[in-house]
């Protein structure tokens, strides 16, 4: 099994915009509320810490949309 140095750059969407004060929650990741409602969480995770953020949106009530990951991590 192959392993790369860098982590998968995972999207995870979120019904509704996170109150400003949840914000650090999710402190070196990218929160970017959508035009739709939604909120889009990104940033490269392993898995240890995608389930984290995972356990940090359950915590906090909610509504968890989608998952997806890249098909690489950051290489520069």
């Amino acid at each position: 099994m192959e392993t790369n140095k860098y982590p998968p750059v995972y999207q995870i969407r979120i019904e509704g915009h996170l109150d400003q004060r949840w914000l650090k929650w999710f402190e070196g990741l990218d929160v970017s509320p959508q035009p739709n409602g939604d909120t889009v969480i990104s940033g490269p995770l392993d898995q240890s810490a995608l389930h984290g953020v995972l356990n940090r949106i359950r915590d906090l009530g909610l509504e968890l949309i989608h998952v997806q990951r890249s098909n690489t991590g950051a290489s520069s």
